[in-house]
């Protein structure tokens, strides 16, 4: 079968397509899934660039989608021609995080293969139900972008109708963010550095937008736009070159999803603000597999689709990384195959 391997250690030019033997039948508790679809993450994209050390020859991507080919003895919850969705962390069911997820060695496309690849044999509690309608690629933007926008604004922030929402730039997680907070009720203020792209933003519901080139202090117009009280919630994807006008935003008592490291793994934290504030800063990894079930029924319930960029095929992965690295995409870069 093909698959596209990581040579290590590492790097966009050491992406190769392989052939790789078929992982067979599936045994008790497995099923196999003949896979068509997997999408970027700022995750996978490290791994692949070597700045997250992984196994030579590693599968990588943790997102993937396709359809169950066979099931294995025992396994109830699925039948052969069911449309699947993998799960980041298999190894985290339900619950609050616990050690099992404080790093990424179950983690698909990190700690082991990951879903560039024809086929794959894994336990069925790696994958969930794709929601009906679905193409593969649209299921594909679930598994990481997705449900972190899920945790961040609804089993972390217990997000309520009426809530203000503010939203940094226009990526995957960002985009996510803003559609599930429009589908509850929320008010959504969303940042980018480019017009076009905040334009889009309000094509899909976004109340107000903020250009944060043109007012690098846009924290401050947060407050302006919210009467000064500012918002109940921040998705926070930019880490500490924007953390501390995210603090300055949010409202007192109010709540920052602490997602990405964009802009770099440490820095200076405003701390009295913060604690002026009284704000809770959350940091968090995608969820857990309950979450991402949950997330499914929303997402049907709400008629919410993806906004996919642009799709590539599976031996254009390197390319399809390095138009992510431009930064010009808005909402999720694909494969298909």
């Amino acid at each position: 079968m093909k698959a596209i391997i990581v040579r290590s250690p590492g790097g966009l030019d050491k992406l190769e397509l392989a052939e790789l033997p078929d992982p067979g039948q599936p045994g008790p508790g497995q099923i196999r899934v003949a896979l068509h679809a997997t999408s970027l993450n700022y995750h996978d994209l490290q791994v692949a660039d070597g700045r997250i050390p992984t196994a030579d020859r590693r599968v990588p991507m943790a997102d993937g989608a396709g359809v169950v080919e066979a099931v294995g003895e025992g396994v109830t919850q699925f039948r052969r021609g069911d449309q699947v969705v993998s799960c980041f962390f298999p190894q985290w069911p339900d619950g609050l995080p616990s050690g099992p997820v404080g790093n990424f060695r179950g983690t698909p496309g990190d700690g082991t293969d990951g879903f560039a690849t024809e086929y794959a044999v894994r336990a069925a509690t790696d994958f969930t139900l794709a929601p009906r309608g679905w193409s593969h690629a649209e299921a594909a933007t679930i598994t990481t972008a997705g449900l972190t926008a899920w945790r961040a604004l609804v089993v972390d922030g217990q997000l309520k109708a009426g809530s203000t929402v503010l939203v940094l730039g226009t990526g995957g997680v960002s985009i996510a963010a803003l559609q599930i907070a429009k589908a509850m009720g929320a008010r959504v203020i969303a940042t980018s550095s480019s017009d076009d792209k905040l334009a889009r933003a309000q094509q899909l519901g976004a109340d107000d937008v903020i250009n944060y080139k043109t007012t690098p202090e846009w924290g401050k117009r947060v407050l302006e736009l919210t009467g000064g009280a500012g918002v109940d919630h921040v998705v926070e994807v930019g880490g500490p070159g924007t953390l501390a006008q995210s603090i300055q935003a949010v409202r007192v008592g109010g709540h920052i999803a602490l997602i990405g490291v964009l802009t770099g793994r440490q820095g200076d934290v405003p701390t009295a603000v913060l604690m002026a504030r009284q704000a809770r800063l959350q940091g968090l990894i995608v969820g857990n597999r309950r979450e991402q079930q949950d997330y499914v029924r929303a997402l049907e319930q709400t008629g919410i689709r993806p906004v996919i960029d642009r799709s590539f095929g599976l031996e254009q992965l390197a390319e399809a990384f390095r138009f992510q690295q431009g930064g010009g995409h808005f909402g999720k870069v694909v494969v298909e195959w």
